[in-house]
């Protein structure tokens, strides 16, 4: 019998496969970011010109908003990592627990993020 239900956006999810499907794309996200990372730490170790370029590429709007968005993908995944692992060692695996516990990855991601962006502006 074929799946009557393909409509995947219109599927109201859990808060915790939310958190978990986040999890996966925030590191996906950081593996794909980390040549660009690389890429200007050698940049800036190479030369007082290259330093400089970097921190001059550091000092516009959209680097900011960059390291922002860098920021809070890593919140996010360094938060629901530490779920996760807490989940493994059979803690908070009750419904209302795991619920409270992604609802808390949430919101510690989006405080961080919000602290950052503070000190970013």
């Amino acid at each position: 019998m074929r799946p009557v239900f393909l409509n995947l956006f219109a599927i109201r999810m859990p808060v915790g496969a939310v958190v978990s499907i986040l999890h996966r794309v925030t590191g996906v996200l950081l593996v794909l970011l980390l040549p660009l990372a690389l890429y200007l730490l050698q940049l800036s170790l190479e030369s007082s010109a290259g330093f400089a370029r970097v921190l001059a590429w550091f000092e516009s709007s959209a680097a900011r908003i960059a390291v922002l968005a860098c920021v809070a993908v890593y919140a996010q995944h360094f938060f629901s990592g530490l779920r996760h692992l807490l989940l493994d060692l059979d803690v908070g695996v009750a419904l209302p627990a795991a619920r409270r516990s992604a609802s808390w990855v949430c919101v510690g991601s989006a405080l961080v993020a919000v602290a950052i962006g503070i000190v970013l502006i």
